[in-house]
């Protein structure tokens, strides 16, 4: 027996979740915001919708989870650090290194570091995150959980570019995808609603929050990605632009007097999606409110799904066919007409949603229409839950 605990570290937040381990129940969660920019916003929730919350100037990352472990035990969710026998960190880049999750040591840890420029917004936190826990709780196993590792089973016509090949011996210029933890996760959910082994299914994953993905997954495992050598790429986003020619991006730097690549990858990461198009929001909730009055707000929306249909038509095409398509994350799991409309526009190749089963938000179900070739699932991420079994795992593997 023991507790386990999930971090996400961004780069001015701290995101966790606390487990007991083997039950995996949830016993807290919570964040802290604004990490070294004054006035850090602190929330714990836990027992029985129990919420700890105050605002106070919190200056690094070990900061952050001295404070949230004291907070732990001054709120009796644990009686002391000892109780916490396992931390797994989410990494978003572990390039070709990492195939799978792994014990962290000190060459894990350096080779996270060097894989920044993969990820320079994402890597460099996390590490910041995994030193400041090691110095806090030095003796406890520590596991990096990587994004992009469920995808490094892709076969090498469907990661490489048509660069180049030097580029890719010299650089690592290849698709590497994200979000993988969240699709193994409703992969391995999908399997059991169908009630059939993993390996013997043809899956269409449909990550769709703020940052969207669709993974196609043959006998479990990740045969084709949406996302690319950074997330940038794909389906349109919240504020990220998706697929785009790359010499538009020549053009627009030029038309804009943009000297630094950078400034423009801004652009196309934080200015760019349903926010760029719409100019209203960068949320699909507020889209919607608006988009029988605000024709940007309605294209957002529409090219939105126009991208997921594309994806999920070519993946229908590479697999030769698929048992189900999943939806899941923030807008997977709630926009109930985003799901309809998508099922309308993909009604040729035998998918379908039954109007009633599909009118819930956030519960993992059957949304499938009666008598449809291929069935579509809805199912609730747990990300935070796959990175304390692979703690698990790896623990017995040790």
């Amino acid at each position: 027996m023991g507790k386990s605990i999930a971090i996400n570290a961004g780069s001015s937040t701290l995101k966790f979740k606390l487990f007991e381990m083997p039950a995996e129940s949830v016993i807290a969660e919570g964040a802290i915001d604004r990490i070294g920019l004054g006035n850090s916003l602190v929330e714990i929730k836990y027992g029985d919708g129990q919420k700890y919350e105050t605002h106070q100037d919190v200056n690094d990352h070990k900061e952050a989870i001295q404070l949230m472990l004291d907070q732990l035990t001054d709120l009796k969710i644990i009686k002391d650090f000892n109780e916490i026998t396992g931390v797994g960190h989410r990494v978003v880049a572990g390039g070709e290194e990492f195939k799978d999750s792994a014990i962290i040591d000190d060459d894990v840890l350096k080779k996270i570091e060097d894989l920044a420029e993969y990820a320079p917004l994402h890597n460099p936190a996390a590490a910041m995150g995994i030193r400041a826990f090691k110095k806090i709780l030095p003796n406890v196993l520590s596991v990096a959980v990587f994004d992009t590792s469920f995808h490094q089973t892709m076969p090498e016509v469907n990661y490489m570019y048509g660069i180049p090949y030097e580029y890719y011996q010299k650089f690592g210029a290849r698709k590497y995808g994200a979000h993988g933890t969240s699709h193994r996760y409703v992969a391995s959910r999908a399997a059991a609603m169908l009630g059939k082994p993993l390996e013997d299914l043809k899956l269409i994953t449909m990550h769709l929050g703020a940052g969207g993905s669709i993974t196609a997954i043959k006998n479990g495992k990740s045969f084709d990605t949406s996302m690319g050598f950074t997330p940038l790429a794909g389906i349109e986003m919240a504020t990220r632009s998706g697929d785009i020619d790359a010499s538009l991006v020549a053009y627009l730097m030029e038309k804009l007097n943009i000297d630094k690549p950078n400034d423009m990858i801004n652009i196309l990461n934080k200015k760019s999606g349903l926010l760029g198009v719409s100019g209203v929001s960068a949320d699909m909730r507020d889209l919607e409110k608006v988009q029988d009055k605000n024709h940007r707000a309605k294209l957002a929306r529409d090219m939105f799904i126009n991208r997921i249909v594309r994806y999920v038509g070519a993946y229908l095409a590479e697999l030769g066919g698929a048992d189900a398509i999943v939806y899941t994350a923030g807008v997977g799991e709630n926009d109930i007409m985003i799901r309809q409309e998508v099922a309308d526009k993909l009604g040729y190749f035998g998918i379908g949603v039954d109007p009633e089963k599909n009118n819930i938000r956030g519960v993992e179900r059957d949304l499938s229409k009666e008598g449809s070739k291929i069935k579509t699932l809805l199912i609730p991420t747990n990300e935070e839950l796959m990175i304390v079994r692979d703690i698990e795992r790896l623990r017995k593997q040790a």
